[in-house]
């Protein structure tokens, strides 16, 4: 397969690379496998006096299918992660917990106050709930910007695989016009050299007929001088 050469590409590979807060934490190894699918488009053989670039479509279909095999390990790599932080999150709220059931102890015991203690339940309480919340609506937004992730991963996968089988085509076609184009060129030279030998052998078999005789009875006064 041929590829046009369009190294201008080479300037945008590092800005695709933090798509989203987490890229590099959870997507080093479908961006490196990226990069080296541009490696290998890039290092490809490039054709002389053309545009156009020679590239090995299995190897360019392998590449593809080990980028996609590695999206399944990124967000493996995201859930662990956001296990990561649920274990944080967990410890946080048995810290706050220890806090509150602290508080609430040492409040019984110096408040003899019915209505104060009450409060202070209360208010442990609120602390309780609003600590849950927060939790919540952390987990929430973590597991939203991964499933974001994903789908973004996916579908650059998906344009980048229509992208290449389109362009592996297109170029397919350019290079058959190309070699077409050549053998034409060499088709008219060869015409042109054997047009030459034609004329070169009927030169030699012209140069080697008989001479013919002189004519005889010469009128006087037409003699050679």
């Amino acid at each position: 397969m041929a590829r046009k050469n369009t190294s201008s590409r080479k300037g945008a590979d590092s800005t695709n690379h933090n798509h989203s807060g987490y890229s590099h934490k959870i997507e080093p190894d479908v961006y490196q496998e990226l990069a080296r699918l541009q490696e290998m488009i890039y290092d490809s053989f490039h054709i002389p006096m053309t545009r156009w670039t020679v590239i090995d479509e299995g190897k360019i279909l392998d590449q593809l299918e080990l980028i996609s095999d590695n999206v399944p390990e990124a967000i493996n790599r995201a859930i662990a992660i956001i296990e990561k932080e649920q274990e944080i999150i967990t410890d946080a709220e048995a810290y706050a917990q220890q806090i509150v059931q602290s508080a609430q102890q040492k409040a019984s015991l110096i408040l003899d106050q019915t209505g104060i203690v009450q409060q202070a339940e209360y208010q442990a309480s609120q602390i309780r709930e609003q600590v849950q919340l927060e939790c919540e609506a952390y987990q929430q937004q973590t597991r939203s910007e991964v499933e974001q992730m994903r789908r973004s991963v996916t579908q650059e996968l998906e344009q980048i695989r229509h992208q290449t089988f389109a362009e592996c085509e297109a170029i397919q076609n350019d290079a058959d016009q190309y070699a077409d184009a050549v053998l034409i060129h060499l088709e008219e030279q060869l015409d042109d050299m054997l047009r030459v030998v034609r004329n070169g052998r009927a030169q030699i078999r012209q140069n080697s007929l008989p001479d013919e005789p002189p004519p005889k009875n010469l009128p006087e006064g037409n003699g050679h001088n």
